[in-house]
């Protein structure tokens, strides 16, 4: 593939008036991109990964991208919200992007290959440290930020993209692929289909899904009958796979699903019986997802991972991520102890939701003399000065406005709204870069309007 690192390519043109490339450089070094590619510590964080990138044969074909570069097809990604094979056609056509990622692609033989995105993705992904990549990050945007002793935190839901999960379709998607599974191991050793009610159930369970408002006795009959059906397809497997051990084999993603399979079914099976069911799987294709109960007025439950950010001068990072349900309420210590570790500056101001207002937390800011937004227990008192009402107020609307709008500028243009991922790992990966790439997209705007305001200034 005929790709070269734009560092290696020496000027050959006698002419500077035909330099097209110099002129490339300059607009891009005004364009957005570019301003956002100045923010960002690639090199460094490439380095944090050195030991996940391809080596250099010196006999075979080089990587196609460097190891920065592929950093920064990690930031491109949510920066355009495309398809992998999207954001590949994009970068055989645009300038500017292969000037982000530091190649030059031969427009004559482009990219023809959608899944390098994928694969770099999941090379990078388990090897992903949060905690050392923010303290890289932040070090390139210290001197960007102010009010590193305001420690506002909030909690948020980045859902994952799925279909929104009932028990009747989980239980039917279980049913469906362990059919079709057994179905192919079946006609593949030349023994005869075991015999089941699939073709009832199925019809039986088309009927129910097509009623508006089905009665709960109905819903407990497909229930029983989807129960009953996946149990026995269950039993043949296991029967096959004793049959044929020595022949049958499984692939890493068909032997995931069989273990959700028989989870989801003794999951079921106990909640169908009225007993309590923790970790509920909602998605065999994702069994790590969780449901959420956020308790919001659109929207009660929400599927996908629980981030607890803390938010310096705008800027977000984050503090605790899980695909289980946390109570944000018993972390504001930490945020405060991780906010410290990172800027080496004490916290003396705290914004936060009135779910962080425990007593506990009440006692741990006293002590260590934090101003709070928290609403005050008791009476009010007569002798407290006015303006420290009035910093409470305006820390407490901060919080509200700008930690808030924060989280649905980089779930409506960051491309963590509703996250399409295949395994855990991938999907923390694109949630980890979305939100930095909102950070990084902020600051350039800021150093923008910082500039075009001096301008004004010189001019007035």
């Amino acid at each position: 593939m005929k790709i070269q690192k734009i560092g290696d390519i020496q000027p050959t043109l006698p002419f500077t008036e035909y330099d097209f490339l110099k002129k490339y450089r300059e607009s891009f070094a005004v364009s957005e991109l570019g301003r956002i590619h100045a923010i960002l510590p690639l090199k460094e964080m490439a380095e944090e990964l050195a030991s996940h990138f391809p080596k250099k044969h010196p006999q075979g074909n080089k990587p196609t991208f460097p190891p920065e570069g592929e950093i920064a097809l990690m930031f491109l990604k949510p920066y355009t919200r495309l398809s992998d094979d999207g954001l590949i056609e994009m970068l055989n056509g645009s300038i500017h992007m292969q000037m982000f990622c530091g190649v030059l692609i031969d427009p004559s033989n482009p990219i023809r290959d959608g899944k390098i995105v994928s694969a770099i993705r999941n090379r990078l992904a388990p090897a992903l440290d949060i905690v050392r990549q923010q303290s890289v990050l932040y070090g390139k945007w210290e001197k960007l930020l102010k009010d590193k002793n305001l420690c506002m935190s909030d909690a948020t839901c980045y859902e994952s993209c799925l279909r929104y999960p009932t028990d009747i379709k989980l239980m039917w998607e279980c049913c469906e692929w362990l059919h079709g599974l057994l179905h192919k191991a079946c006609r593949e050793q030349g023994e005869r289909l075991p015999r089941s009610k699939y073709n009832e159930v199925s019809k039986a369970r088309l009927a129910y899904a097509k009623q508006r408002k089905p009665k709960k006795s109905a819903t407990r009959k497909i229930q029983r009958r989807l129960l009953s059906l996946l149990g026995k397809l269950i039993g043949q497997w296991d029967s096959l796979c004793r049959w044929y051990a020595p022949v049958i084999t499984l692939t890493a993603e068909q032997h995931k699903r069989i273990l959700a399979i028989r989870e989801v079914h003794r999951q079921q099976t106990d909640h169908f019986n009225r007993k309590e069911v923790k970790h509920r799987i909602v998605s065999i294709d994702r069994p790590y997802i969780r449901p959420i109960v956020r308790g919001k007025e659109n929207r009660r439950v929400e599927f996908g991972a629980k981030v607890n950010n803390i938010q310096i001068d705008g800027i977000t990072f984050i503090e605790h991520h899980s695909f289980e349900a946390f109570n944000e309420g018993t972390r504001l210590r930490q945020c405060v102890e991780y906010q410290e570790s990172l800027t080496g500056v004490k916290v003396t101001r705290i914004g936060m939701d009135t779910i962080y207002a425990s007593n506990e937390n009440r006692k741990y800011c006293t002590e260590r003399g934090i101003m709070t937004n928290f609403v005050r227990k008791g009476p009010k008192p007569k002798d407290e000065p006015a303006d420290v009402s009035a910093a409470r107020r305006i820390i407490g609307n901060l919080r509200a406005t700008v930690m808030e709008g924060s989280f649905g500028n980089q779930k409506q243009h960051f491309g963590v709204g509703r996250i399409a991922a295949r395994n855990r790992h991938s999907e923390t990966l694109l949630l980890f870069f979305g939100i930095h790439m909102a950070n990084a997209a902020t600051l350039a705007a800021r150093q923008l309007a910082a500039e075009l305001s001096s301008k004004e200034k010189k001019r007035a």
